[in-house]
């Protein structure tokens, strides 16, 4: 009787440390969205990108939890070195071509590439995060979904809460989106 109660508590703990890391991971969705809702986003673009976002946060640690202790030890501080790079571009176009006002074409999250590129500089920590749990025993199946369902939840929220804040800012909400982008670019640099 006592080993079903332990074994019980022992899943339960691994369930929350699951859903507190997935939502950990979810945080960078929720708050680049808001950057990405400044920037003024239709409800079909909120569904692709934070479908995409999902999908990301369930293949990068997939992808890191198959690719083991070496390669993790390698790469992994390369991914979001690479993330972070990717966040600062991205940033430093939206401030730029907001300040320019027409004669820039800012970034453009609703094209294929722009989707791919956000959704993308988003999701690489979380590969990260799948090479060290490769190393744990761990339900795979559990955690990536998890990891997808926050991710994509959290991104709808940041979405909207941005889009929402971009109608009171009017032409300076791509500046603000482009502020906040870059300004976790360099979080993820140092």
């Amino acid at each position: 009787m006592d080993g079903a109660v332990i074994g019980t508590s022992v899943a339960a703990g691994q369930l929350m440390t699951i859903v507190v890391m997935a939502v950990a991971l979810g945080m960078d969705a929720f708050s680049l969205g808001i950057g990405i809702g400044l920037k003024g986003i239709r409800k079909l673009d909120i569904v692709k990108l934070s479908l995409l976002i999902a999908f990301f946060h369930v293949v990068m640690p997939l992808t890191g939890m198959f690719m083991g202790q070496y390669v993790g030890s390698l790469l992994g501080g390369v991914a979001v070195k690479a993330g972070g790079a990717l966040l600062l571009l991205l940033g430093g176009h939206m401030i730029y071509s907001s300040l320019r006002g027409d004669a820039v074409q800012s970034f453009d999250h609703r094209t294929a590439w722009g989707m791919l590129l956000f959704s993308l500089s988003v999701s690489i920590d979380s590969f990260s995060v799948g090479v060290s749990l490769g190393m744990f025993a761990t339900d795979v199946v559990t955690t990536v979904l998890m990891f997808g369902l926050f991710g994509g939840i959290m991104s709808i929220m940041g979405l909207l809460l941005g889009q929402r804040v971009s109608r009171n800012l009017g032409e300076y909400g791509e500046a603000c989106g482009g502020i906040i982008l870059f300004a976790f670019g360099i979080l993820f640099l140092i």
